[in-house]
């Protein structure tokens, strides 16, 4: 294990990149090198406003990217602060000695109320420039402002609630009518609904808060200068619009839920975060003399949203009656507070400061602090100068809090985008597990960080804990890359190793077999794991070592059928004569080289079955590739095992139609040796051409012929046309099959009447039996008495066969009365033929010198020309050009050879002084060649009339137009 673990590791430098030391960074457990090439930004990072105010600033809200400010006794400025340099100035137009007390702007930056030291309350619009007076307000010093987030509008609050100095809540709606903004009171109404009191009596209500949860439940927050109060209650659907005074109603005869602290400085301020994309906020602080209450809002719970809570108390440095704390704020981790001289952030995880901020005393003493909601910043003031915070990535150190404070799940959320301290926070948790003896979620932790990979295998060696190394393993061997084959392989040679080990332990313990079980399915679909397929199947040889070495040959066959090696799962299962099983893999994956290999074994064992396996896979098989298979069984087999072999056999040539002709060759010679009834007629039905015969005639013969099967024999000679050899081995079996034998050669009745021969002197010689030799006489007409009469013995009387000798000579005479007969009927046409002739000679016509030819029209006397029998007459030259086109090329040819031959004998000869014999002589020669030539002609131009004859009825089916010259006349007649 020790040298997997150093491979392992080598491996891993082999494939690294060069980077530095991870010791000399001094990184112990990341592989991260965290290196601030920039010095990083604070997470409050406050500015000076550039803003130099005529007068001092009595008060400052903001909300919504809209700010108010009160200047001095009458001003109050407007600044939209994404419109900085477009302020607006509001004059308050008061003349007595009134003086802003507090201002209150609403979560959407519309409404502003402010709130005098007359006990005295003004309203002003965004939208207007004249501020109002509310005169149901007047005689309350307003304290605080609970603002409806759920129904107001930009011309109208909806019902909201007002705290005064005296303890006293009220509700209250301001509308502004665009119509008629000056003719109206903005305040619809102002009636108290409850009195909030300490143990002195009534107290002035700081703070206001309204919020709404699940199922229309409202939840509303009063806090004094000791006690946080809670009003819970519903509001039935549809009367929203008329306010709270039901919820407070609920509680007129009790008490609602109270915080209280002892302590107090004269005030209290509660704060609230509320994340971005929600509107409710989730959690709280609250400023009070013994410190900050902070906590989350749970909308869920039945009577208080408070859960959480944690009291963060003063430090020493804060002295609530020297320099108390002014305001409070809050953000997502954190709480700020304003002290007279500075600000002090701390965090809300762990209740350590972790940022101060002091302010020179040239600013003058620090106001109050607010935070705008919408855009998350927070803004303080003195008499003279504004200043600002923004909050920046905030969250950048919370993963290191939850997890020193063991909580990693959150550690993780926040640095999921840093991989260099989730590494750390992995390992945090990873050894925690460990300490607490929870090994397996320490492996899953350890797998997903950068730490030394021998370090960790080693800790869980010594520990002992091989199942939580295994899950280590397995959770790093899913992380690796493709291209880290080395560290894939290792590792899964490893994790075999460990698989079986504990497979082994595992197993020869009863009390642990559902265990062993889950071990198993893991252990097989770890083989069977898609991504480590390919390195398993290039290290299958290994992997098959270390099955074979823990005898493991269940998981061998297994990891054989996931690597498809079917054949070596087939020879396990032959090698413990497993043979049904091993077919059963054969036929699943019907693979044909695996067929071919295995089944000489197979057959040996279950024929019936692995012939029914062959047939199933038809013709995927080759039959030739499995006759040494059925040789060397049938060798050593009985008959009724041969029977299979025949049986795959007749599947292969009567199913499949094989054609090969060893296929054939074998299956003959299975019936040769089993089967001699199936023998001839398998030989009958493969027919007598042999053109279309597929086994080998000479094989077939001999085969038979050292069988004794002579009927066979016979029909094979029958094929191959060697009738004599089919006769004389027919006569040795059966006349009669002789007999079908010798009319075979139709075409020969030489040889006919040779093999009757055979068979007469076989029934007279070897039978004696001389009816039977007289019926070969009838069976065959060429046989004749005196043919069969040698082969009789001298001392036969006639009287056997007087009766044939008489039979034959009435033939004879039958044959000498119908030659008399055809000879006078020759004679007779002969005579009727010379007298046709001499007919022929003497028949003549007449021609009128009127008639004219019957192809051209013209009078017929002008030129030569021919009468036909049927009374048509033609012109020489036009019956000549009518027939030329119709005749066969041969018969043109020669009629032109004709023509110029007539045409060169009817020149007249240039020699003036031959001999006068001999100019008669040649003269006589030349006619009779030019009459001859003529004569010639004549057959074939004038051998039948041209509208009579067969000439006529040939051209029946040809054009009136000669196609090739189709194109031209069909110009001609354009």
């Amino acid at each position: 294990m020790a040298s997997i673990l150093d491979e392992y590791e080598d491996s891993l430098y082999r494939s690294a990149s060069v980077q530095p030391s991870r010791a000399a960074v001094g990184i112990p457990h990341s592989g991260y090198v965290n290196a601030r090439l920039e010095k990083e930004t604070p997470i409050f990072n406050k500015q000076r406003i550039d803003f130099a105010p005529p007068e001092k600033i009595n008060s400052l809200v903001v909300s919504s990217n809209q700010l108010c400010m009160s200047l001095g006794k009458d001003t109050l400025l407007r600044i939209d602060l994404g419109k900085p340099d477009e302020p607006n100035q509001v004059e308050l137009g008061r003349k007595d000695e009134a003086r802003v007390y507090k201002m209150f702007l609403d979560h959407t930056g519309c409404h502003l109320l402010i709130a005098l030291n007359t006990s005295e309350c003004l309203y002003l619009n965004r939208s207007v420039q004249k501020v109002r007076a509310l005169s149901r307000w007047k005689g309350h010093l307003i304290e605080s402002v609970g603002w409806n987030k759920f129904l107001g509008s930009e011309t109208n609050t909806g019902p909201i609630l007002v705290g005064t100095a005296q303890g006293q809540i009220c509700e209250a709606e301001i509308s502004v009518s665009e119509g008629s903004l000056f003719s109206t009171n903005p305040d619809q109404y102002f009636r108290q609904v409850y009195t909030l009191e300490e143990e002195s009596g009534p107290a002035p209500v700081c703070c206001l808060e309204i919020e709404r949860g699940i199922e229309g439940k409202f939840f509303i927050i009063a806090t004094t200068r000791k006690r946080l109060f809670q009003f819970v209650g519903k509001v039935p659907e549809g009367t929203e619009q008329q306010g709270f005074g039901s919820i407070f109603a609920m509680h007129a005869d009790h008490l609602p839920s109270f915080r209280e602290f002892p302590a107090s400085f004269g005030f209290s301020e509660i704060a609230f975060y509320t994340p971005k994309l929600r509107s409710n906020p989730r959690s709280f602080a609250w400023m009070m003399g013994n410190g900050v209450l902070y906590g989350t809002l749970d909308y869920s719970r039945p009577d208080s949203i408070l859960s959480d809570e944690r009291v963060w108390v003063y430090p020493s440095d804060i002295d609530i009656t020297v320099n108390k704390p002014i305001s409070i704020v809050l953000t997502q981790f954190h709480f700020l507070l304003l002290l007279p001289d500075g600000v002090k952030a701390v965090c809300t995880l762990n209740g350590q400061i972790v940022f101060q901020d002091l302010f020179l005393e040239k600013f003058g003493i620090l106001t109050r602090m607010i935070k705008d909601p919408t855009v998350q910043q927070i803004w303080i003031h003195t008499e003279k100068v504004v200043f600002r915070y923004h909050v920046q990535r905030e969250s950048r150190d919370v993963w290191k809090m939850y997890m020193n404070m063991n909580k990693f799940d959150l550690a993780k959320e926040y640095c999921k985008d840093r991989p260099e301290c989730l590494d750390i926070v992995l390992a945090k948790e990873a050894e925690h597990c460990f300490q607490n003896k929870r090994y397996l979620d320490s492996a899953k932790c350890y797998a997903l960080t950068q730490s030394y990979f021998e370090e960790i295998a080693l800790k869980f060696i010594e520990a002992k804990q091989e199942e939580a190394l295994m899950e280590f393993l397995i959770k790093k061997l899913s992380n690796l890359k493709p291209s880290e084959k080395t560290q894939t392989t290792l590792l899964t040679t490893w994790l075999t190793e460990l698989y079986l080990n504990w497979l082994g332990i595992l197993e020869g313990d009863p009390s642990k077999r559902n265990l062993y079980l889950d071990t198993r399915e893991k252990f097989r679909t770890f083989l069977g794991s898609p991504k480590n397929k390919d390195c398993l199947f290039n290290n299958r040889a290994s992997i098959y070592e270390l099955l074979a070495s823990h005898g493991d040959t269940e998981h061998m066959v297994y990891f054989a059928v996931i690597m498809q090696d079917y054949e070596r799962v087939v020879a396990h299962h032959c090698q413990h004569d497993e043979y049904d099983e091993a077919l059963s893999v054969l036929s699943r994956h019907r693979d044909e080289k695996l067929f071919y290999k295995f089944s000489p074994v197979l057959i040996q064992h279950i024929p019936k079955k692995v012939v029914d396996a062959w047939i199933s896979m038809g013709s995927r098989l080759d039959a030739r590739n499995l006759i040494p298979a059925l040789v060397n069984y049938s060798q050593s087999a009985s008959t009724q095992q041969i029977n299979e072999a025949i049986r795959y056999m007749e599947f292969c040539v009567y199913q499949l139609e094989e054609t090969q002709q060893a296929i054939h060759n074998y299956l003959l010679s299975l019936y040769a040796l089993c089967r001699p009834d199936s023998l001839l007629s398998y030989l009958e039905q493969a027919g007598t051409n042999p053109n279309r015969i597929h086994y080998d005639l000479k094989y077939a013969l001999r085969l038979c012929a050292e069988h004794g099967h002579h009927h066979a024999c016979v029909h094979i000679y029958k094929v191959m046309e060697l009738y004599e050899e089919a006769v004389d081995l027919a006569l040795q079996v059966d006349v009669d099959l002789a007999k079908s034998c010798a009319d075979l050669p139709e075409d020969d009745e030489e040889l006919r009447k040779k093999l009757w021969l055979k068979i007469a002197r076989h029934v007279v010689q070897e039978e004696k039996d001389v009816k039977k030799a007289m019926a070969c006489l009838s069976s065959c007409a060429l046989l004749k008495i005196e043919d069969v009469l040698p082969f009789f013995p001298d001392f036969v009387t006639i009287d056997h066969f007087k009766e044939a000798i008489c039979n034959s000579l009435e033939d004879y005479n039958k044959h000498i009365e119908e030659l008399k007969r055809e000879m006078e009927e020759a004679t007779h046409s002969a005579k009727r033929i010379r007298e046709d002739i001499q007919e022929m000679r003497n028949k003549y016509g007449s021609v009128e010198p009127q008639e004219k030819c019957a192809a051209c029209d013209f009078p017929l006397l002008n030129r030569p020309f021919y009468l036909f029998l049927c009374g048509h007459m033609f012109h020489y030259d036009c019956l000549l050009q009518a027939v030329f086109p119709n005749l066969p090329a041969y018969k043109q040819a020669k009629l032109e050879d004709l023509q110029k031959k007539l045409a060169a004998a009817s020149q007249p000869s240039k020699g003036h002084h031959r001999p006068k014999d001999a100019d008669t002589a040649s003269l006589g020669k030349g006619q009779q060649s030019r009459e001859q030539i003529k004569a010639d002609i004549d057959d074939i131009v004038a051998a039948e009339c041209v509208y009579c004859g067969e000439l006529m009825i040939r051209s029946i089916d040809k054009p009136f137009i000669d196609p090739q010259k189709y194109e031209e006349e069909m110009q001609s007649w354009l």
